[in-house]
């Protein structure tokens, strides 16, 4: 992803998250994806979609059972 698209999401992602240490990073070998950090540590990937003319972006979070307890 650009520079800009990843500073848009992690400033969307703060103020969604109410000012969480929210970083997003972009993934070196995909144009199309970046990484998403919470406190230094990864949570998920976002997706960038576009399709007949419209942009979207999907965030994925994998949240393990152990992480529960």
């Amino acid at each position: 992803m650009k520079p800009d698209e990843i500073r848009k999401l992690q400033a969307y992602l703060k103020k969604t998250l109410k000012g969480a240490d929210v970083e997003v990073r972009a993934m070196p070998r995909k144009k199309d994806s970046a990484e998403v950090y919470l406190n230094d540590e990864f949570v998920g990937l976002i997706a960038k979609d576009e399709d007949e003319g419209e942009l979207s972006y999907h965030l994925t979070m994998t949240i393990l059972e152990m992480d529960l307890d």
